[in-house]
């Protein structure tokens, strides 16, 4: 399919200050096209329709009386485990969700920077998976192939952006979660150190290691969005030093150690890098020697870091599983994963995240020699649509595990990470890398990203066109 082809997130903020263009046109737009695609590609699970018009009317308004900010009047999306008054949060979930009665921390801040919330985007069952599926709201399809899965678990958001629905939009990142439809959905996808876009009404977001990141085409839309949901609640337990995303998508990084890693972390589980990604990873790493950095081989020291990621993982949903108004409607692999959590919530919780302070060190030790890791993304392409949904507990994570094998162990540690477009696989379907950095580097995992930007211009690519692998 062909999207209807929406300006950028800053693009149209200029235009609407410029009064270009109004909100309750650009609104309009926005919920029509949802409307066109919700058949074919099932992007949301709730769309605000008269809500967001009545919001956009009151932007005009403001925007009218000369108020400026920078979002004024922009629609946008968030995914649906962020708190929007008057909506449910059913976080992938059947059953029936009460109406929350204010926003998430993060929805706010969008709000206060002048954005219109037009809808919820679709997530799997709490988050869980690296697809977008389940039968409270059925498939979330890729807009690049609608056989295949936009990934997940922000698989909503990133097929809101990629078909044009949407400029930008939220999501959120546990183990990969922004980063890997990202990838297959030839986006950026930022996920920011921990406590960047606060968790709030929840003080950390399964046990510390999901984050709110964001989702875009272009850096420094992505950039942008950080800037405007990022900051604290007075609640949050991790609040990290104030960064500027957009400055620095608009400086050059200077010339930077840069390790290749293609080193999967120990799973004790069979995956395999496909080669398409092999290619696509290292010949951006061709790409950034060729813009003046130092690229060389190197791994970090991983150990047994996923001993660290199940306790939190499992005790996160486990916690989750507790909110829900019916939990005998879950699916069974959610059960089975709140059932493991609450046995790990004692002692192995309590190791865990005591072990997340010499990760620190033992990962950290690469940073002494280079500045940033380039890695895959992900280890394949974007699966076909049903693959992974229909397995039981055990053969769903393998399946995950050899597709995504990369992501998660940057949400242990809380730091930073970039995808962006790595190019296309011999199928035509988009492939991603990421830009890995320690603690708060952002701004330079950020400047990185757009210099490659500036040279690839992904962003000039679109679902339906002709792709090169």
């Amino acid at each position: 399919m062909t999207p209807a082809r929406s300006a950028g997130l800053a693009e149209t903020a200029r235009a609407l200050a410029a009064g270009e263009t109004s909100s309750v046109a650009l609104v309009e737009e926005s919920l029509a096209r949802i409307e066109a695609t919700q058949s074919s590609l099932n992007a949301f699970r709730r769309v605000r329709g008269e809500a967001a018009l009545d919001e956009a009317r009151e932007a005009d308004r403001r925007l009218a009386d000369g108020e400026r900010l920078p979002l004024l009047g922009v629609p946008v999306a968030v995914k649906d485990d962020m708190d929007v008054a008057g909506e449910p949060t059913a976080f992938g979930c059947p059953g029936d969700f009460p109406a929350k009665e204010r926003d998430a921390e993060a929805v706010r801040r969008l709000r206060a920077a002048g954005a219109v919330i037009v809808g919820k985007a679709n997530t799997c069952e709490l988050g869980q998976w690296p697809f977008t599926e389940g039968p409270a709201f059925g498939n979330t399809r890729n807009p690049w192939d609608t056989g295949r899965t936009p990934g997940g678990s922000s698989g909503g958001s990133a097929a809101a952006v990629a078909a044009g629905l949407v400029p930008a939009a939220l999501g959120s990142d546990g183990a990969g979660s922004v980063r890997i439809p990202a990838a297959w959905t030839h986006l950026v996808g930022i996920k920011p150190q921990r406590g960047r876009i606060s968790s709030w009404p929840d003080a950390e977001a399964f046990q510390g290691i999901t984050v709110n990141g964001t989702l875009a085409r272009t850096v420094a839309d992505a950039a942008l969005l950080l800037d405007c949901a990022s900051g604290s609640h007075e609640g949050d337990l991790h609040k990290p030093p104030a960064i500027r995303a957009a400055q620095a998508a608009e400086r050059e990084p200077g010339r930077l150690r840069i390790a290749l890693s293609l080193k999967m972390p120990f799973t004790a589980t069979p995956k395999r890098l496909h080669p398409d990604v092999r290619k696509a990873v290292t010949a951006l790493a061709e790409r950034l020697a060729g813009l003046g950095h130092t690229v060389e081989a190197a791994d970090p020291s991983y150990g047994r870091i996923g001993l660290t990621f199940v306790p939190r993982g499992t005790a996160g949903i486990a916690e989750w599983v507790e909110r829900v108004p019916d939990p005998s409607l879950l699916d069974p692999r959610t059960l089975e994963a709140a059932r493991l959590g609450r046995l790990l919530r004692g002692a192995p919780l309590r190791a865990a995240r005591k072990a997340e302070a010499r990760l620190h060190r033992r990962v950290g030790a690469l940073f002494s020699t280079y500045d940033v890791i380039l890695a895959p993304t992900t280890a394949t392409g974007p699966p076909r649509i049903d693959t992974i949904a229909r397995l039981n507990g055990p053969r769903t994570d393998q399946a995950m595990i050899a597709a995504c094998p990369y992501a998660w162990t940057w949400n242990v540690l809380g730091w930073p990470g970039v995808n962006v477009p790595a190019g296309f696989g011999s199928d035509g379907l988009p492939l991603g890398a990421q830009l890995l950095g320690p603690a708060n580097s952002e701004p330079l995992l950020i400047s990185l990203a757009a210099q490659l930007e500036h040279e690839l211009k992904w962003y000039e690519q679109w679902p339906g066109e002709a792709t090169a692998a």
